[in-house]
């Protein structure tokens, strides 16, 4: 199949293909054809039977365009632009609906007349239970894209045929359809599946801006040069800063699925207040908006206001007057309250336990202290999972479900500007502040948990604010005298040796232990008896259950890993591999990031990350958590011959992390 770049828009999805080129699109899933093959036995479906060519009427068709009005608007435009870059290929688009039913084509004149023989058109319905295997009834049976080519289809009639689809999402993760490119089966390309994928991808964008027409919709990516392409993340949200929707390329970003991100909030998301949205809009040229990600990515945004005038001041106010409007303590729940309700005891906590024994025991002991107002300790090494405990422990009690989870990364806000985002500040309490104020991290998690990540970079000078803060139970922001109340569970995590920074005075003894009612340390992945079940869990949670598992070379490699960067290292591999391995049966070393091959290919034989043994043959000295950390830093520098930018990215880790690393060794 020939593509014809020069041709007017062609290079609107040719470009975007260059992103998914490895993931293996063109490749054939053999396990969802076998299985589809199963189903279409099960229906009675001869393989030699006449397909059935009967099609819907007149009036059966007019009602379902009627009833797939907004599906069609939306993807014709992007049809036309698909089809400019198959034209003369002998190949059509199609679209159906949710039900198998093709609602619109568009082909090369020579195949339609092939397709019109096997009801390929209009009123054509290709469901499994009628069609057996076929690319639109498979790709809506596996809610996957669906490559099916010559004899793969269980219909001989149908064999003359290669087809590739992709279903077709609504916000709510909801099957609307499916875009398939159909042809000659000696016309299969490998790059077909692409263009129908990004070709679904955009129909699914167009569709989530025209869902809702009052809200505020962020275009997001961590490359500010990526906003505004196909592969952005768009999330929207109501005038008040509730969690409306977002497309499969924002879930993938804030690594959350839709049914996770129905109880967050703008605030809760990119760790702003929404009024920053707002102010930032009202600038003569804005710009895109810097933004960090609940897990300490930063991104570059750019808001889009769909509001009308009344609503865009009504919903100012409502955001930047939240002081007043924060939730009593008699509002929230108690834990046997919640626990009644909800049925379960610890949910969150459950997830976590997969069968490492000092995970268990781990749990084991928060479940004694969740509730009784303990202050957390969670240590460990980067990537260790501090944050996932964190919100599990948030979920698990009396403040979990609609209570906020409010995260601070005391590393990643500029030290100049982090006293006014723990506290928040009054109207014209410095130069730059906002009209009317903001209200500070501590303030927005009244009710529920404050989550202080890299606590052991707080600046001295506002530890003692901190420690007045948990002593009074009130807050006091910048520019004012009134005293704000507030109550909420109070976790920290770090991978920094507090207890040693205390004694040397770089770490106040007093707000130490304060914090450190429950002092918790998470293993490192290396050293973590459950690496198959943490593997599986991850596979589930990313590419659902249906998702390509590791062959036995690729998984051989896994328990050999040293996984410096441990769970977010293990996560971001799966996610990369998972998106290499789409369409096919298994993940091989083929699949995996190269920067991984690299690294095993340099451990010596063997190695797991484990310190080598003494020349005495005693078990070695095992690595303090500070000494750990260089290590994994020193790794990452090598790995990409000193580049600072690509280590930190690597590590999971801002760049003035890593230069307050390097400071602090003395570099």
């Amino acid at each position: 199949m020939q593509y014809q770049a020069n041709r007017p828009g062609a290079g609107t999805l040719l470009g975007a293909t260059s992103l998914v080129q490895a993931s293996g699109e063109g490749g054939l899933d053999l396990q969802a054809i076998a299985r589809s093959h199963q189903r279409s036995s099960s229906y009675g479906i001869s393989r030699s039977q006449q397909p059935d060519l009967a099609q819907l009427s007149r009036a059966e068709l007019a009602q379902t365009l009627e009833a797939s009005q907004a599906l069609t608007g939306h993807a014709r435009p992007v049809m036309e632009t698909l089809y400019d870059q198959i034209r003369n290929t002998h190949s059509m688009v199609i679209l159906s609906d949710a039900e198998g039913t093709i609602i619109h084509t568009l082909g090369d004149r020579d195949f339609l007349a092939k397709a019109d023989r096997v009801a390929l058109g209009p009123g054509g319905r290709w469901s499994e239970q009628l069609r057996g295997t076929n690319a639109i009834g498979t790709a809506l049976h596996e809610q996957k894209p669906t490559t099916v080519h010559a004899q793969q289809h269980y219909l001989d009639a149908n064999r003359f045929l290669t087809c590739s689809a992709a279903p077709i999402f609504d916000h709510r993760g909801k099957v609307l359809g499916v875009l398939d490119v159909s042809g000659e089966c000696g016309s299969f390309h490998k790059h077909t599946m692409a263009l129908v994928r990004m070709s679904a991808q955009m129909i699914e964008n167009h569709l989530l801006a025209g869902s809702f027409p009052d809200c505020i919709t962020l275009h997001f990516h961590s490359r500010a040069e990526f906003v505004g392409t196909l592969v952005e993340g768009i999330v929207s949200f109501t005038p008040g800063g509730r969690f409306l929707a977002a497309n499969r390329s924002a879930q993938f970003q804030l690594g959350l699925t839709l049914a996770a991100l129905q109880s967050h909030t703008f605030a809760s998301l990119f760790g702003e207040p929404l009024s920053r949205l707002f102010e930032h809009h009202r600038k003569a040229a804005p710009g895109l908006l810097e933004l960090c990600l609940h897990n300490g990515i930063r991104i570059h945004g750019r808001a889009e206001l769909r509001l009308h005038d009344q609503h865009f001041q009504a919903a100012r106010e409502a955001v930047i007057d939240l002081p007043g409007r924060l939730p009593s303590p008699a509002a929230i729940p108690t834990a046997p309250e919640r626990h009644a309700r909800s049925g379960q005891a610890h949910p969150g906590l459950d997830a976590l336990d997969t069968g490492d024994a000092r995970m268990s025991a781990i749990i084991a002991k928060l479940r004694r202290v969740i509730d009784r107002d303990i202050p957390i300790l969670i240590t460990g090494e980067t990537g260790t999972g501090k944050e996932w405990l964190a919100q599990a422990i948030h979920h698990a009690g009396a403040r979990g479900g609609a209570a906020p989870f409010v995260a601070v990364n005391c590393s990643a806000i500029p030290e100049n500007l982090i006293e006014a985002e723990l506290f928040g500040y009054e109207d014209g309490a410095f130069t730059g502040a906002r009209r009317k104020g903001a209200i500070g991290k501590i303030a927005q998690a009244q009710g529920g948990t404050l989550f202080l990540d890299e606590i052991g970079d707080m600046p001295l000078a506002l530890q003692g604010r901190l420690l007045r803060v948990l002593q009074e139970r009130a807050v006091t922001p910048l520019g004012s005298q009134r005293l704000i109340p507030v109550r909420f569970a109070l976790v920290c995590a770090t991978n920094q040796p507090l207890r040693e920074m205390a004694a040397r005075h770089a770490f106040r003894e007093d707000l130490y232990y304060r914090i450190n009612g429950l002092q918790l340390r998470l293993p490192a992945l290396r050293e973590r008896s459950d690496l198959d079940g943490l593997i599986e869990r991850i596979l589930r949670h990313e590419g659902g259950p249906h998702a390509p598992r590791f062959d036995t070379q690729a998984l051989a490699l896994l328990h050999a890993g040293r996984w410096p960067g441990n769970l977010r290292q293990l996560s971001n591999l799966i996610r990369t591999a998972l998106a290499m391995a789409d369409g096919e049966a298994a993940i091989g070393l083929q699949h995996l990031p190269d920067d991984f091959l690299e690294e095993a290919a340099l451990a010596p034989s063997g190695s797991t990350g484990q310190a080598a043994a003494a020349p005495d043959g005693r078990a070695p000295e095992p690595l303090s958590i500070h000494d750990s950390e260089w290590a994994a830093i020193e790794r990452a520098l090598h790995a990409h011959q000193g580049n600072v930018s690509a280590a930190a990215k690597a590590l999971g880790v801002s760049r003035n992390t890593l230069y307050r690393r390097f400071k602090s060794r003395g570099h």
